[in-house]
C-alpha cells in the first residue's frame, strides 16, 4: 500500500459513514450522532495528514498540481467549519441533517477531484517508492493528528 491507496482507503471509510447515515431512520438520533462523531474524526485526521504531509510532498514532486492543492486547502476550510458545527451540534436540531447533507456534498466532490484529477499526476511523478515511504509518515502521523477539527491547518483564515 501507498500513499495514495492509503488516502482513496480514508475516502473509502468515509463513503461508508456517509451512506449509513443516509439510511438512518428519522427519528434515529443517537445513530446520527454515532455517524457525525466518526465522521468527524475521521475527516479531521485525515485533513490533517493531507495539510502536514501529502500536500507539500506533492507540491514539491509535480508543482503542475500546485492549484489542485491550493483549491483542496480551501475545500478542507470549508469542510473543517462544517465538522466543528457538526461536532457541537445536537442532533435534535433541525439543521442538523441538512448541513451534514452539505458536508457529504462538499467531500464527495473534493474526493472525486483528488481522486480522479490530481492523484493520477501526483503518483506518476513521485513514483512506488517515494509514495510507499510517504505511507509510513502518514500512518506516523495519523496518531499524533488532533480530533479537533479546528486545529487543521486550513481551518484558519487568511
Amino acid at each position: 500500500m501507498d500513499a495514495i491507496v492509503l488516502l482513496r482507503e480514508d475516502h473509502k471509510t468515509v463513503e461508508k459513514l456517509f451512506k449509513r447515515f443516509e439510511k438512518t431512520a428519522e427519528g434515529d438520533l443517537a445513530e446520527r450522532r454515532e455517524i457525525v462523531d466518526k465522521v468527524v474524526e475521521e475527516l479531521t485526521v485525515h485533513a490533517w495528514i493531507e495539510e502536514q504531509i501529502f500536500y507539500p510532498a506533492a507540491r514539491e514532486a509535480a508543482s503542475d498540481t500546485t492549484d489542485h492543492i491550493l483549491e483542496s486547502i480551501e475545500e478542507h476550510h470549508a469542510v473543517v467549519w462544517m465538522l466543528s458545527e457538526l461536532k457541537d451540534m445536537d442532533p435534535s436540531d433541525e439543521r442538523f441533517k441538512a448541513k451534514m447533507s452539505v458536508l457529504m456534498e462538499n467531500v464527495r466532490h473534493h474526493v472525486e477531484e483528488e481522486e480522479k484529477e490530481w492523484f493520477p499526476e501526483v503518483r506518476k511523478a513521485m513514483g512506488r517508492n517515494l509514495l510507499t515511504e510517504l505511507r509510513e509518515r502518514l500512518e506516523a502521523e495519523k496518531e499524533k493528528a488532533p480530533r479537533d477539527p479546528l486545529a487543521v491547518p486550513s481551518a484558519a483564515s487568511k
